[in-house]
């Protein structure tokens, strides 16, 4: 018989977990292709490396853009490999479940669920990212008691109140990872005159980004090319500009987790206040960030354990959940509604 399989089909990176088994695939949402005849080359890792590094025929595409498919064909070849290389050649089709921003339209829910069916699954279901999240952080959503998410990943920031299992309140918006790493672009550019890439930006967020003042600053010597000479060039950057240069992004996703929080009922909002906010996803890893939420909000803020693999966790705990939908549920957060 074959395993039914959760899928976290992240803008950043997919997280492929098997029922009994656990995460088995943890691979950046990266393929590479030749250009003139169309081959796949690499899916992955293998295709991640070729980003920015490519000769001419060579490209490498990031199928997601803000956690919703903006090519179609390369996703779900994607997925078909990824599929692959967990289920193996098996005779029966996995069932799929895929986790999906909160803020997804009807058409974007449609081409997930194709693509997967395109991609080799036999049914595909959908799970709404913070569910996912609240499920894997360990949450029990069933209760009526309100619980906060900010799932902040590479394309969206996803904030969610959940009771009951399903969403109450929510806001999806499109600044998260990739915006923070566009920001400190756009900021070495404006402030230094250093051209970087997007990949020694990452590694800039990861070793000493913070939104929050660190007790101890940090430096970091940062390669790039200057734009006055055209030259390599090497300047230390310390924590402090890098907060600067998250400023803006930072501001938006706070101003999105004050506005759930104003449209939600008062009996969850006490709820919250004593359960506290819980932070999920790779971009909540960035230091201070829930300092800077508890500091905003006056709401205690942790950021969950295992942040980057929460979706996937969550996908695949509601996996079991699988045997007990009513025929035609497609997307099990909403499944309340629909029963």
């Amino acid at each position: 018989m074959s395993k039914d399989i959760g899928i976290d089909l992240g803008t950043a990176s997919v997280l492929v977990y098997v029922k009994g088994k656990g995460i088995v695939l943890n691979e950046p949402s990266v393929v590479a292709l030749d250009k003139n005849t169309g081959k796949l080359l690499q899916v992955g890792a293998d295709a991640q490396a070729m980003l920015g590094r490519t000769p001419g025929n060579i490209i490498a595409i990031r199928p997601l853009r803000e956690g919703v498919i903006s090519d179609y064909d390369m996703t779900e070849r994607m997925l078909r490999e990824f599929i692959r290389k967990v289920a193996g050649f098996s005779f029966f089709k996995p069932r799929v479940i895929i986790c999906i921003p909160s803020g997804i339209t009807e058409v974007e829910e449609r081409a997930v669920i194709d693509a997967g069916i395109q991609a080799g699954a036999r049914k595909v279901y959908l799970i709404e990212e913070p569910v996912a999240a609240a499920i894997g952080a360990g949450i029990d959503i069933a209760k009526p008691d309100g619980h906060m998410v900010v799932d902040i990943g590479g394309g969206t920031a996803d904030i969610a109140v959940i009771s009951l299992s399903g969403v109450v309140e929510s806001a999806s918006i499109k600044v998260a990872g990739d915006q923070l790493n566009e920001a400190v672009v756009k900021y070495m550019r404006r402030k230094h005159n250093l051209l970087v890439g997007e990949r020694t930006a990452e590694s800039m967020k990861i070793k000493i980004g913070c939104v929050f003042p660190k007790d101890e600053e940090e430096t970091l010597d940062v390669k790039g090319r200057c734009l006055l000479t055209g030259l390599p060039k090497i300047i230390t950057v310390s924590s402090t500009e890098m907060m600067d240069a998250f400023e803006e992004p930072v501001e938006r996703i706070m101003e999105a987790i004050h506005s759930v929080l104003e449209r939600t009922p008062p009996e969850l909002v006490a709820d919250i206040s004593t359960n506290g906010i819980v932070m999920t996803g790779g971009g909540s890893l960035v230091s201070g960030f829930d300092k800077l939420v508890a500091a905003r909000t006056g709401i205690h803020t942790v950021v969950a354990e295992d942040a980057i693999s929460c979706v996937a966790l969550g996908t695949g705990k509601s996996l079991d959940e699988l045997n007990n939908m009513q025929d035609g549920t497609q997307n099990l957060s909403r499944r309340r509604q629909m029963n």
